[in-house]
């Protein structure tokens, strides 16, 4: 049987709920040649916490903490998409270590996706999809989103960690 993940919006949650999420986040770990193409997930979702244009979630499993990732307005061209506005920028995806290799990279990107969706919708803020850039040297990461319906739209050099090509999926 597939697994299934949920994005719970770090955001939307009452305080006791979020610390214990965060807690959770906080035990994910990188794996071998991650923290490169990556940063450290809580403090991750401690900046999107405070930044009105980022919206943070938790891939969750089974109610536990898998992964983060970050739904991000106004800020496309940091992908290397030509404008900020037209797309959301998916950033600061990760999986835990201890959780890779079981699809869920795909499942939660594909679930990103159907999040922004919903966000565009609610906010009336007219994005028509998704856009994030994924490290060259990052095959897992590009197999993921490939997989996830994620169109590859060029390379893009503003990367500080090394080229990187520039992913797209529409609503």
């Amino acid at each position: 049987m597939a697994e299934h993940v949920w994005l719970l919006p770090i955001k939307n949650l009452d305080d006791d709920a979020r610390a214990v999420k965060l807690g959770e986040i906080a035990l994910l770990e990188l794996g071998e040649g991650q923290r490169k193409f990556v940063g450290d997930p809580l403090r991750m979702m401690l900046i999107a916490l405070e930044e009105e244009s980022r919206y943070p979630f938790a891939v969750d499993v089974n109610g536990t903490a898998v992964g983060v990732l970050t739904l991000q307005r106004g800020a496309a061209t940091l992908a290397g998409w030509p404008d900020d506005d037209s797309v959301w920028l998916l950033r600061g995806f990760l999986i835990g270590r201890q959780h890779q290799g079981r699809g869920l990279g795909t499942l939660a990107a594909d679930a990103a996706v159907r999040e922004a969706a919903k966000l565009t919708a609610g906010l009336g803020t007219g994005q028509a999809g998704v856009v994030l850039s994924v490290n060259e040297g990052n095959p897992g990461g590009l197999a993921a989103y490939r997989k996830a319906g994620f169109e590859d739209r060029g390379r893009y050099d503003g990367g500080d960690a090394g080229p990187q090509r520039i992913m797209y999926r529409a609503f």
